[in-house]
């Protein structure tokens, strides 16, 4: 059978294997059933389909709405790397979980619109399950609401059509969804233990996300959190694809 693989977006690379170590603990697999991609520095190579039978797309302090003429030629292609992805995944021909900054490449990139109008703080928030959720191969069988874990300067407005609302929050109106029945998207981050996320914010705690100073606040907060449902999502990813 044919691994999966986790697909970096992230430039620092001590972040992006430690957020690579996270996916593959909370999935349960091994380095040999989970594979890494570095697309910021690969482009995505055209045998993916059949290289891997699916791929989780980790987070990044790029932002699909930075102005085109910001972003650098790295993320421009990263982009448009990732949009062939999504296509890809809301064809049928793989499967795709985007997370955090990848559910903003694949809203824009399936005619959905992404907006500065729904940022949530670092930390803790909690998310709740619509009805198509519950009835859903991934979420069915999650807690109603539960708490995970966000940390963003965007969000979906408008989810691209056909989609199917999993979750939400007042913060945030769409914190998951599902296009057809091999794209799946999360705004909030299902792969992190507490731990690992202050590592994750050590790491950006000058990038705009929170005061540099509230780190120790927002870090207790963190670790204090429950969260068992999110890691759930990644494991019925694993078994399911």
């Amino acid at each position: 059978m044919a691994p999966l693989v986790y697909v970096c977006a992230r430039p620092q690379q001590g972040a992006a294997a430690a957020e690579y170590e996270s996916f593959r603990l909370a999935m349960r697999l091994d380095e040999s059933q989970l594979e890494r991609w570095d697309l910021v520095r690969d482009p995505w190579p055209a045998d993916a389909a059949t290289r891997w039978r699916g791929a989780v797309v980790g987070g990044s302090p790029f932002n699909v709405t930075d102005p085109e003429s910001a972003k650098t030629d790295s993320q421009r292609r990263l982009e448009a790397d990732l949009s062939r992805l999504a296509h890809s995944a809301a064809s049928g021909e793989t499967a795709a979980l985007f997370t955090c900054y990848g559910i903003g490449v694949a809203t824009r990139a399936l005619g959905g619109e992404v907006t500065r109008a729904y940022p949530e703080d670092t930390g803790p928030t909690i998310i709740e399950l619509t009805d198509d959720a519950q009835r859903d191969r991934l979420f069915g069988g999650l807690a109603p609401s539960f708490s995970a874990l966000t940390a963003h300067k965007e969000g979906t407005a408008r989810m691209p059509e056909g989609a199917v609302l999993l979750a939400r929050n007042d913060a945030c109106p769409v914190q998951a969804y599902r296009l057809g029945d091999t794209l799946y998207a999360t705004q909030f981050h299902p792969e992190p233990t507490g731990r690992a996320f202050t590592e994750r914010m050590a790491v950006y705690r000058d990038d705009g996300y929170f005061a540099a100073n509230d780190y120790d606040r927002i870090a207790a907060r963190v670790l204090a959190a429950s969260l068992t449902e999110p890691v759930r999502i990644l494991r019925a990813f694993a078994q399911t694809f």
